[in-house]
């Protein structure tokens, strides 16, 4: 493999190099990309790999086999020049930076263009998505869904589209939260264009994301392409608006595929726009109708997520606790706990620490053993 040349202003190391080069080829999608490096090991040994040998992967024929073969005029390091000069980091799936849900997908992909900032607290995201055709209702109900859980500690996820998406990224940053859009263009090509400044405000509360190179523009098959990114980063995913062949359903999709859960919010049974919701629901979606039924629903978390104020989130339904809410349920352990002990730990009253372990009790933040006794969940 060519080293990178000496007068670029930003030389990288070889594996960057080679992961760039592997991710630019034409053809090499997230799943053939896998099988490559299950094969040989590493994007280099890849690239040096042979012909013949590329061919016996499944999905590698001749013309591919070609393709990978001549990568090396692949000008990477140009491309990893223009992501330095915008401030785009260029994340692979090695890279302790890389989304750990998305990692969990069965189709990660092996390059993230980034520009703005990855936060540990977007472990807790809700993707939120919806018609391009967006009826009054269904905008008024996105602004509040996504404004409410925003202020409850979520990150929201769409993608930068008209109507619902642009909706509910603007009503994260409104409400102070964090917000992340991933494209199907590059970066550096927002679409739909009129988005440019949105664009811009995520960038400082959040992140503009794409699998794509920075300046691609948008293609038909990169959009629902797009989407399973938008699920995979998320804990579950809610359908404000659909008609019945939206691009919302094939969110929703992805989503059930990668054992999120689905949300859907019912609508006017006279109005297009919700008939999609209402197909989900039909089909096993959990019907909301607030940010509360969200939280609710969501179950415990696989790994704790650090929060900016220095406490650890187990459950999502913990954003929503009050003080007194979380000083209980700071006194509660993982084995068993007496209720004598929860006094003595909060300081507080008998009876208002029985009182709030009901509350968490039906939060499902607890589960009671006996009647003197519980275990945090």
């Amino acid at each position: 493999m060519s080293e990178p040349p000496s007068d670029s202003p930003h030389p990288a190391g070889d594996d960057l190099l080679d992961a760039v080069r592997l991710g630019l080829i034409e053809g090499v999608g997230p799943l053939t990309r896998r099988k490559l490096l299950a094969r040989f090991g590493s994007a280099a040994a890849v690239l040096a790999a042979a012909p013949s040998d590329l061919r016996q992967i499944e999905g590698v024929g001749p013309t591919l086999a070609g393709r990978i073969a001549a990568a090396e005029g692949i000008d990477a390091q140009a491309e990893i020049d223009l992501c330095a000069q915008h401030g785009i980091q260029i994340i692979t799936e090695s890279d302790p930076r890389y989304p750990r849900m998305l990692r969990e997908i069965h189709d990660p992909p092996g390059l993230l263009f980034v520009q703005g900032t990855l936060a540990a607290a977007d472990g807790l995201a809700i993707g939120i998505v919806g018609t391009r055709h967006a009826t009054a209702y269904g905008l008024r109900q996105a602004e509040r869904l996504a404004g409410s859980l925003s202020r409850a500690g979520l990150t929201v996820v769409s993608g930068l589209a008209r109507g619902i998406d642009a909706v509910a990224h603007r009503a994260a940053l409104e409400a102070g939260g964090r917000t992340l859009a991933v494209l199907a263009s590059g970066v550096l090509h927002v679409y739909p264009p009129e988005h440019n400044a949105l664009a811009r405000q995520i960038t400082g509360c959040g992140a503009l994301l794409s699998e794509q190179p920075p300046r691609s523009a948008p293609l038909g098959g990169t959009f629902p392409q797009r989407n399973r990114l938008i699920s995979g980063l998320a804990l579950g995913v809610i359908v404000v608006e659909a008609a019945e062949r939206s691009g919302a359903l094939i969110t929703a999709r992805h989503a059930m595929e990668q054992g999120r859960d689905v949300f859907a919010l019912p609508g006017n049974v006279e109005s297009r726009a919700s008939r999609g919701c209402h197909r989900l629901i039909r089909d096993g979606a959990t019907l909301i109708e607030s940010a509360d039924d969200v939280l609710e629903q969501l179950g415990p978390l696989v790994e704790a997520v650090p929060r900016d104020d220095g406490r650890t989130v187990h459950h999502p339904a913990e954003l929503t606790l009050n003080d007194l809410e979380r000083q209980v349920l700071d006194a509660v352990r993982a084995e068993t706990t007496t209720v004598d002990q929860i006094v003595a730990a909060s300081g507080l009253p008998v009876p208002q620490v029985l009182a709030t372990l009901s509350v968490l009790e039906m939060k499902h933040l607890i589960r009671r053993l006996s009647g003197t006794s519980v275990v945090r969940l």
